[in-house]
């Protein structure tokens, strides 16, 4: 059982050592560093306060359980104790469950913008409809959020769906949230090409990746190989008249990031650089996270972003999510962006297998 005590003291001692390096002259000097000591300022705030809430509560049931051990039964004081004790132990818990949740040391990575990348895989032009279904989905869910979203790239389909789409999500904890997308997704549907009502099955992969900063990956000029080209797809005025989308190759890691969003070629290539940068991020996480990775798939039976993660089957409005084991009957409202109900069971296990960890 954990000792909560021994966790607010950490608590407080964190937090004293974060207000002295934000009260220090040189704070803000790398605007990066002081915004994270902000955050973390913050998130430990609350939780030395969650933490005062705890023991005083703790204190008053104690309080309160001793009284109804040393007050005769039929006295007034051991009923009212009695009430107390028994509006006091939800009060306690739920104080203790905050302060548990918040021992989970966050990822650094939360509280960062996202680059996401829907690309139709296996299921041909019904895979590429979903693909644009899912950019939808991810769509109504950012504006429920809060969160900005911008189209970074994207290639249509011929019967109006995407084959890939890129984009960037900007606003609070986007990552925390969305990095659960990561994975492949089955659809299972008619489609509205089969004449003769069958069910297919097809794929879309999700890519979910935390925005990297100049400082996380250094990337050298002279590893770059940077093309520029007309900028194709559907599109008003401007698009195919001008040389603006920019592709670039990083000849070490072997990516290729293409960019035709904007008619400048600057920006182009400058947010094709933040992708690029994201997906090297992502690389380097993931090397270092090997090892733990595979300890997890053999403890809690997960696979990686390579096994499908969601199942969304149209015929019987279900939606499982495989990783958790969660089937909801409500695939019209996920559809709609109602995601909080999967994310908020994900980031659950998640904070248990992290809790789990920390106690063995």
């Amino acid at each position: 059982m954990l000792d909560l005590n021994h966790f607010i003291e950490r608590f407080q001692q964190r937090f004293q050592e974060v207000e002295a390096q934000l009260s220090a002259p040189d704070a803000f000097t790398q605007p990066q560093k002081g915004q994270e000591l902000t955050r973390e300022h913050a998130r430990l705030k609350g939780l030395v306060e969650a933490g005062e809430r705890w023991r005083s509560l703790k204190a008053e049931l104690a309080e309160n359980k001793s009284m109804v051990e040393s007050e005769p039964e039929d006295s007034e004081m051991h009923g009212l104790a009695a009430e107390e004790v028994e509006r006091l132990k939800p009060e306690v818990q739920r104080w203790a469950d905050r302060l548990t949740l918040g021992i989970v040391p966050p990822d650094p990575t939360d509280s960062r913008n996202t680059v996401v990348e829907i690309r139709a895989g296996a299921g041909g032009a019904e895979s590429a409809l979903f693909a644009a279904e899912l950019f939808r989905v991810y769509t109504r869910y950012a504006e429920s959020q809060g969160w900005r979203l911008e189209t970074l790239d994207a290639s249509p389909s011929d019967l109006g769906g995407l084959k890939e789409v890129i984009f960037l999500l900007t606003g609070q904890d986007i990552y925390k949230r969305m990095k659960f997308e990561s994975g492949v997704h089955r659809v299972q549907r008619v489609p509205a090409t089969e004449a003769q009502g069958r069910i297919h099955t097809s794929t879309v992969t999700v890519a979910v990746l935390p925005e990297a900063e100049e400082v996380d990956i250094e990337i050298r000029p002279e590893d770059l190989d940077i093309k520029v080209c007309r900028a194709g797809g559907h599109g008003g005025q401007g698009v195919n008249t001008t040389d603006s989308a920019v592709q670039i190759f990083h000849k070490p890691s072997g990516l290729t990031v293409r960019c035709q969003d904007e008619r400048s070629q600057l920006k182009n290539k400058a947010k094709a650089l933040m992708v690029l940068r994201s997906r090297l991020l992502e690389k380097k996480q993931s090397e270092e996270n090997a090892r733990y990775a595979a300890h997890r798939k053999s403890q809690v039976g997960m696979g990686d972003r390579s096994e499908k993660i969601r199942t969304y089957n149209f015929p019987q409005n279900r939606m499982t999510d495989h990783r958790v084991d969660l089937t909801l009957y409500n695939l019209n409202g996920l559809m709609e962006g109602d995601l909080d109900e999967v994310i908020d069971a994900l980031a659950a296990q998640e904070a248990s297998e992290k809790l789990a960890a920390i106690q063995v």
